[in-house]
């Protein structure tokens, strides 16, 4: 039995630990230890939710020291967290982790991958969000079982708050830093609900009272990094109040950080000084953003001053002589704050769509910085149960206002912030709102959490309503981003925790012994019964990462079999969503499981109805006639005509669909082995399987296909000695690199290596499974290789610069020579050029196709490049400038843009050649490419109706 129940508060700023001995109802803050200087230890509630990584002789072992052993949970030989890292983040830049919990719902970077600080130099130690998270919590099991050696933390029974828009990816990721932190088993709990939960604990003795004339409580909680929004509706029952949640409102990474980033941006304007001239680096910024927090916090309070001093430190041994200062005053604060994140917003205006917002530090923030455009879609989004809780009539086409408020989150502190929020709602309401007192945010969550325990226990009020969303299985493939998709719900909204919904009516075809991807997909919209199938709106669902396993039959493990299937689904007691699979025929369950490690990047079911041209079948006869296992007299014209009389069939390949696609794909993967006939068979297959393969990503199952065409890589060719067989293999590869793992791009990578870097010594003694490369092989694939490190994309665009060196000089002699021959060494020589310039721009994009942003090559070197392609005369080499667009593309991230000065360059470079308008508007502005660009940067391509986010 545990002795106490403890609530921890992981939140995007602070973290919070609450506790109560198990039996009483006095819920207790814990005093968390932690640096607050070099060998200093001081106890506070809030453990800032920040690590800082020092560098080397920076800090000595013995003013690290803990009352405990604090040894990393990423391996970090040293590392400060809590008010220490926020001390030294504010004077040495670049070294701070921040903002973790946001990373934990950003699904476009791999968030077990080591990546923070995000943009930081190549020497500083980086760590994954996941990690970064779980050592927070480490620390306070550390502080815990320091203070309560007889009750390890890991014995109690806790509570892990969490947003309650986080999707299951970023639930499940937060269970897994809970794991590695060393807490196997806690209980998630949504923090606006475990907010209410504090209030309703505070006024027990009197709730029936306090809440006679409430029927709709709005709970608004904005933090360091996201904005929640909850509503509970009140009944009366047996003379106390009835409580259940009726509804949650969708992520959003938006809260105190945009703010304070916000008025960063103002103050960087302001420096004064030589070095203000140059935009802030992105360590730089974040600093400074740190230092607008303490800023942001002593100008919105009720007694501010009238203006403050924002200094930013120098670096290095300019520590104080190099700073800078610029003033605040409490009026651009209020107009900056109040005014542009909560508008009042009379006309309940939504939310804008689109990359308006400020974007920085790798994070996608919310495209709309006004949290009240926000309220307004998710109050009109609830609309019809918000009637019923407030018994207004359903025909009724006004938008209901909830009658009662509660604030939570850091943000609130500042009085003129929740001022505002209350006069927006009465505004709306046409009449003033009760406001529930929170005496301090800053911990109400992480006390709530202990009064939820304890109302389980059947000591305090509780909260009905079971799951905040309904939960639907996709059933069609992705088309079109403003159409709907076909679903079945298999968990409606309201669901109790712990009651499994089968889906009687509803059977699946299920493989056994081959991989299956399930496509799952929640809404927090009016909600169907389980069995539904509906038709999903693309702004009502958020697509869940994928599930991919293969499932086994326990009687016979190899069987390739299919069976009927039904889904069970449940909430389950630690707040995450099970589905299992259930056979019709016996009493067989499979557990199916979110893919989160690596690319969670969604791909769309594949539909079983998904009509087929009518010449599939033959076609597959034509590829079963060449490579089928069947000895079969085929001249080698037949061979060599395969693509065209697949073309008779299907029409121009640039028209097969990706399914058809990837059947084709199959049905050669089938036969790979009769690829060694020929040299003929080997070609027409390894240009066959690349083209339908591609781009190795954004299909049900992709993902096993290119595990099965990777267990063919170390083999190479059969045909090694012929040229074409080789250019083949090499253009396979290149067109599925998207889907291989890092792993297998550093594999590729080393082949690549000793292609390009080889003597004539060292060829000689090649191993006859190495594929022969040629130059222009070698610089395609080079260039495709995206998942790998920045640093190897450095040394592969190194290479390529000083290939478009040699070419550059070759076409100035060229040039001078007038006769024939200068003629085509002039043209071979510009046609070098645009090669290179290509695998250049693809090299050192600022956005990548499919790797993640983590491991772009680095902006300084990319620079380096920019200039070089600015010495080139880009009337008479036109790739320059399409070279010049992509290396100096908008992304937004200050980590990955290049400085103002180069941009203007490149953008009065383009506009004096007449580029295309496009070229321009991708270095001036955030904005994706039109599908010219698209494949020319990809070199082919994208099947049609698969869309890749650029």
């Amino acid at each position: 039995m545990s002795q106490y129940v403890v609530s921890i508060d992981l939140g995007t700023t602070n973290t919070v630990m609450a506790y109560a001995e198990t039996g009483s109802t006095q819920i207790q803050l814990f005093e968390i230890e932690q640096l607050t200087a070099p060998g200093e230890v001081g106890a506070a509630a809030l453990l800032p939710s920040l690590r800082y990584h020092p560098a080397d002789g920076e800090l000595a072992d013995g003013e690290l020291q803990l009352p405990w052993r604090a040894d990393d949970v990423a391996g970090l030989p040293q590392v400060v967290v809590g008010r220490l890292a926020r001390q030294r983040g504010a004077q040495v830049p670049g070294r701070l982790v921040a903002s973790a919990k946001s990373w934990l719902s950003h699904p476009q970077v791999d968030r077990m991958a080591p990546i923070l600080p995000w943009g930081a130099e190549a020497d500083v130690a980086k760590v994954s969000p996941v990690a970064a998270s779980a050592s927070y919590l480490a620390h306070l099991r550390g502080a815990w079982n320091a203070r309560f050696p007889a009750h390890p933390l890991e014995k109690q029974q806790i509570v892990l708050t969490i947003p309650a828009s986080f999707d299951e990816g970023a639930r499940a990721l937060t269970l897994e830093a809970a794991r590695m932190a060393g807490l196997p088993s806690l209980r998630l709990l949504e923090e606006p609900q475990a907010a209410f939960y504090d209030w309703l604990f505070r006024e027990r003795a009197a709730l029936a009272g306090q809440l006679a004339d409430t029927r709709l409580v709005l709970v608004c909680d904005v933090g360091g990094g996201t904005t929640d929004f909850s509503l509970m509706k009140v009944e009366s029952g047996d003379g106390q109040p009835v409580i259940s949640r009726i509804g949650v409102g969708n992520h959003l990474i938006l809260g105190g950080d945009n703010m304070d980033l916000a008025l960063a941006h103002l103050v960087e304007s302001r420096l004064a000084g030589s070095e203000a001239q140059a935009r802030l680096s992105a360590s730089r910024l974040s600093q400074l953003a740190e230092r607008c927090r303490a800023a942001k916090e002593q100008l919105l309070a009720a007694d501010a001053p009238e203006r403050t001093t924002v200094t930013l430190l120098g670096s290095g041994s300019r520590l104080i002589g190099g700073s800078r200062s610029a003033d605040l005053t409490r009026d651009e604060v209020s107009a900056l704050v109040v005014d542009g994140f909560f508008p009042l917003n009379e006309t309940q205006t939504g939310a804008k769509r689109g990359r308006g917002a400020i974007i920085e530090f790798g994070l996608p923030y919310a495209s709309d910085a006004a949290i009240t455009h926000h309220l307004a879609d998710f109050l009109r989004q609830h609309a019809a149960a918000m009637r019923e809780a407030l018994g207004l009539p359903a025909d009724s086409s006004a938008v209901p206002i909830p009658d009662t408020l509660l604030l939570n989150g850091g943000v609130f502190r500042a009085d003129a912030l929740a001022r505002r929020l209350e006069a927006t709602l009465a505004g709306w309401r046409q009449q003033p709102l009760r406001v529930l007192h929170n005496d301090n945010p800053d911990v109400a969550v992480a006390r709530g959490g202990v009064a939820y325990a304890l109302g389980q226990a059947g000591q305090a009020p509780v909260i009905g309503g079971g799951s905040a969303r309904s939960y639907f299985l996709l059933l069609d493939d992705a088309g079109p981003a403003d159409k709907p998709r076909r679903a079945v719900c298999i968990l409606p909204r309201g669901a109790g925790e712990g009651r499994e919904i089968l889906l009687a009516d509803r059977t699946f075809a299920l493989r056994l012994g081959r991989p299956v991807r399930f496509h799952l997909a929640s809404s927090t919209s009016d909600a169907p019964q389980a069995g539904d199938i509906v038709q999903l709106q693309p702004e009502e669902y958020v697509e869940l990462p994928p599930i991919a396993t293969v499932l086994r039959d326990s009687s016979a493990s190899d069987a390739r079999k299919e069976i009927p299937v039904q889904l069970a689904a449940m909430l389950s007691e630690v707040g995450t969503l099970e589905v299992h699979c259930v056979a019709k025929e016996d009493t067989q369950r499979w557990l199916l499981e979110f893919q989160l490690r690596g690319d969670s990047t969604p791909e769309p079911a594949a539909a079983e109805d998904t009509p087929m041209p009518a010449g599939l079948s033959a076609a597959i006869e034509k590829i079963e006639r060449i490579f089928g296992s069947r000895a079969q007299q085929v001249d080698i014209k037949e061979v060599k005509q395969l693509r065209t009389q697949l073309e008779q069939l299907l029409g121009s390949r640039e028209s097969w669909t990706t399914p058809v696609l990837r059947r084709l794909f199959d049905a050669l993967m089938e036969r790979a082995k009769g690829r060694r006939r020929s040299s003929e068979h080997e070609r027409a297959w390894l240009n066959l399987s690349g083209y339908c393969l591609r781009p190795g990503f954004g299909h049900a199952l992709d993902a096993w296909r290119i595990e099965q065409l990777w267990g063919a890589y170390d083999a190479g060719v059969q045909h090694h000695k012929d040229s074409q067989v080789c250019a083949e293999w090499w253009t396979l590869w290149r067109r599925v690199a998207g889907g291989l793992s890092v792993t297998a791009q550093l594999r590729v990578l080393d082949d690549f290596a000793f292609n390009v870097q080889a003597d004539a010594a060292e060829r000689g003694r090649r191993p006859v499974t190495l594929v022969n490369g040629s130059e222009e092989d070698m610089l395609r694939l080079g260039a495709s290789l995206e998942r790998i490190p920045g640093n190897y994309k450095a040394e592969i665009g190194a290479w390529m610069l000083g290939q478009l060196h040699a070419a550059t000089k070759a076409a100035v002699k060229a040039a001078s020579n007038k006769t024939r021959s200068g003629a085509a060494d002039l043209a071979k020589a510009e046609a070098a050029q645009g090669r290179f310039l290509w695998g250049l721009s693809r090299v050192g994009a600022r956005q990548p196709f499919h790797g993640s942003a983590h491991d772009v090559v680095d902006t300084a070197t990319v620079e380096t490049w920019l200039n070089d392609v600015l010495s080139l005369d880009w009337k008479k080499v036109e790739p320059a400038g399409f070279a010049a667009s992509h290396l100096a593309r908008m992304t937004g991230d200050r980590s990955r843009d290049i400085n103002d000065t180069l941009r203007a360059e490149v953008l009065r470079r383009l506009h004096a050649v007449s580029a295309p308008a496009n070229w321009s508007a991708m270095v001036r502005e955030v904005m994706q490419l039109d599908q010219a660009d698209e494949k020319r940067m990809l070199g082919d391509a994208l099947p049609p109706g698969l869309k890749l986010i650029a």
